[in-house]
Formats: structure tokens, C-alpha cells, sequence
């Protein structure tokens, strides 16, 4: 789903993707009359989620019928890159790489120009809904994964020619987090959990464990129901896959939006250490945020390294917690590894000594 907006908003995107990088905490002052905590500084975890552009490469446009919507036209780009097309085959190595060939040829030919005038021209006429289809960048995201994610993302806002319009515009052209989203604001994740595989119903459902002396075991449901009616009902429990589930989590808040090269992201107003948001000794399996982010409250579904879909909230938000005003004092940079005492490099160099390294450096 994507949000509800009126025709005459701004023609605009209504979500984007990023990778989980890991969590840190930071420290704030509450603004919230009434509240206990008011004027009082806490402490709160939240998540990093790294989110460098995605690329625009289609559009896609739906119309409605009796079944619900169903896809009308699709235009793809005339450029696409090899991390794009790594997605529509099975195995690279082995492929002919020759995906999307022809789209190029299309958009270079003159009939294919007046082929794809007239699939936009449609769109326009017919269409209710209009997507763009946008890829994520593995490159920028230093990971081993080389194939790039695909999404649709909605256009909403505007008469649908406008949507046609400025989707054709963000063709080829990088959709960046910070023109999405902005600090205090409420937004959707959707993403899938942790695994954990095959699990029993004591570690699956919390049921009580069974009397030690129990025969063929004490790790189970002792009843599952009744003779009549014969069958085991929905609601008892029973073993089976636990975590790798999709879900939404609707009003996380986000405390930060950073930028690409800034060295100081992780500093505030209270806090004017120069750093970054990268904790000492990089976040655990992942490494160093590079890329513009995300700061969001909280947790975030998902191990590291966890592609999340972040979605415009559906809501119309008054409560004074989702209105409030984010006042950071202290973002922790501490290394995530141990008992962190630094919170940067030179502040443990200062306090513990040079390195052999770093004097032999020096010299």
C-alpha cells in the first residue's frame, strides 16, 4: 500500500530502500509538556540504515479492474546498468548478458520513439496507478552481493499525466533519501525478519514445558485438541518455521537524515566532536556507512545487511510524540566490539599513547 494523497499535492515518490548497517544509542532532551520525561535528558536506541540513491530504470502503469489492478504499460530505460540486469538472470557468468538489448535499439530507432510516445500517451489516458521502477546500487553498498534489489515505487499527487510526466523525468536520474524524507518525520518500514529455521513449540509459541519423567519427551503440547470436531484446530500450537516473516512497522521516527561525506554526523549542537556515524571499529558485519542514512527510533526487522523498504506514513499524524521536535545531545561512536571507552580515534590515541605503527609512521 502507498499513501492516500490529494490530487492537488505535489507529484512526488512515496518510498525507497536501504540495507541495515546496525544500532547505537544516543542521548536527547524530551519536549513533551505533560509528559514526565519533560525537559529531562534519555537515553534511546536507535538503528542506522545506510540508504545511498536508487536508480530510476522504468515506468509502470496500472489500471483498474473488476479483480483489482492489473499492469497496463511498462517503459524501461534506455540505459541499464549491468548490476540491474544481473536480476533478471539466473546465472551472469554463464548468460548471453543480453537483456534489455532491444530496449536500447528502441529508444535510438524513430519508430520505436513514436512506440514508446504512444505507450506514455496511454498511460496517461488510462492508467490510475503509476509506479516507478527504481534498483539499489550494490557498489555503493560494499557488500559481496553484486546482483541490485528492484522496486516498484508510487507517484502520488497531481492528475495521472502529471504523474506520467514526472515519472519520465526521474528516468535514468538517482532518487536520493534526503529529497523523501525529513528529520522528525514518521515513516513505514517493510521488511523481512531474522530467521530461525524449523523450531518447536516450546521455543516457537513460549507453551509450558512438559513434567520431567514425560514419556517421548517434555518439549510438546500434551493435548491438541479435542476428539470432535476430528481435526487440529488453527489455534493450538504447533512446531514449524519460526522468523523470516514479512512485516511492517508502522511510526518509526526518525531522528537524523545524513549525507554522503559528511564528517560530522554524528555530532550535535551539544557535542561538537568532529565524527562520523560510523562506530569505532565499523558496525559488527557490516562495516563503515559510507553513504547517506537514515537515523530512525528503535529497532528495525532483520539481521545486518537486511535490504528495508522505507515507505511515506498512511497516517495523518497529531499525537504531541509523533509532532515532537528531535533535540540530539550525544550520538555514541563508541566501538559495538567490547566495553567501548573512545569515541574516536584520536581521543584514544590521546589517552592511550601512539602506536608502534603510528611513530614509525611519523618518522
Amino acid at each position: 500500500a502507498s499513501p492516500l494523497v490529494p490530487t492537488k499535492a505535489v507529484v512526488s515518490t512515496q518510498s525507497t530502500g536501504g540495507h541495515k548497517a546496525g544500532m547505537t544509542h544516543i542521548l536527547r532532551e524530551v519536549d513533551r509538556v505533560g509528559s514526565r520525561s519533560h525537559k529531562k535528558e534519555v537515553v534511546e536506541a536507535v538503528t542506522i540504515i545506510e540508504t545511498p540513491p536508487m536508480i530510476a530504470v522504468g515506468v509502470v502503469g496500472y489500471i483498474e479492474t473488476p479483480r483489482g489492478l492489473r499492469t497496463f504499460k511498462t517503459v524501461f530505460s534506455q540505459h541499464i546498468s549491468d548490476e540491474c540486469k544481473r536480476r533478471f538472470y539466473k546465472n551472469w557468468y554463464r548468460s548471453k548478458k543480453k537483456a534489455h538489448t532491444r530496449t536500447a535499439q528502441k529508444w535510438a530507432d524513430e519508430d520505436g520513439q513514436k512506440s514508446i510516445e504512444s505507450d506514455f500517451a496511454k498511460m496517461a489516458k488510462y492508467c490510475t496507478v503509476i509506479r516507478v521502477l527504481c534498483h539499489t546500487q550494490p557498489k555503493l553498498f560494499k557488500l559481496k552481493e553484486k546482483k541490485a534489489h528492484i522496486m516498484e515505487i508510487q507517484v502520488n499527487g497531481g492528475e495521472v499525466a502529471d504523474k506520467v510526466t514526472f515519472a519520465r523525468s526521474m528516468l535514468e536520474k538517482p532518487i536520493s533519501v534526503k529529497d523523501l524524507f525529513s528529520e522528525n518525520e514518521m515513516i513505514d518500514i517493510i521488511g523481512v525478519t531474522q530467521g530461525h529455521g524449523f523450531k518447536g513449540v516450546t521455543y516457537r509459541w513460549g507453551t509450558k514445558k512438559l513434567p520431567r519423567k514425560t514419556h517421548k519427551g517434555l518439549r510438546k503440547v500434551a493435548c491438541i485438541g479435542a476428539w470432535h470436531p476430528s481435526k487440529v484446530c488453527w489455534s493450538v500450537p504447533r512446531a514449524g518455521q519460526f522468523g523470516y516473516h514479512h512485516r511492517t512497522e508502522v511510526n518509526k521516527k526518525v531522528y537524523r537524515v545524513g549525507t554522503k561525506g559528511d564528517a560530522k554526523s554524528a555530532s550535535t549542537p551539544f557535542d561538537l566532536t568532529d565524527k562520523a556515524i560510523t562506530p569505532m571499529g565499523g558496525f559488527h558485519h557490516y562495516g563503515q556507512v559510507n553513504e547517506d542514512f537514515l537515523m530512525l527510533k528503535g529497532c528495525v526487522m532483520g539481521p545486518r545487511k537486511r535490504v528495508i523498504t522505507l515507505r511515506k506514513s498512511l497516517l495523518v499524524h497529531t499525537k504531541r510524540v509523533a509532532l515532537e521536535k528531535v533535540n540530539l545531545k550525544f550520538i555514541d561512536t563508541a566501538s559495538k566490539w567490547g566495553h567501548g571507552r573512545f569515541q574516536t580515534d584520536a581521543e584514544k590515541k590521546a589517552f592511550m599513547g601512539l602506536l608502534k605503527k603510528d611513530r614509525e609512521a611519523m618518522e
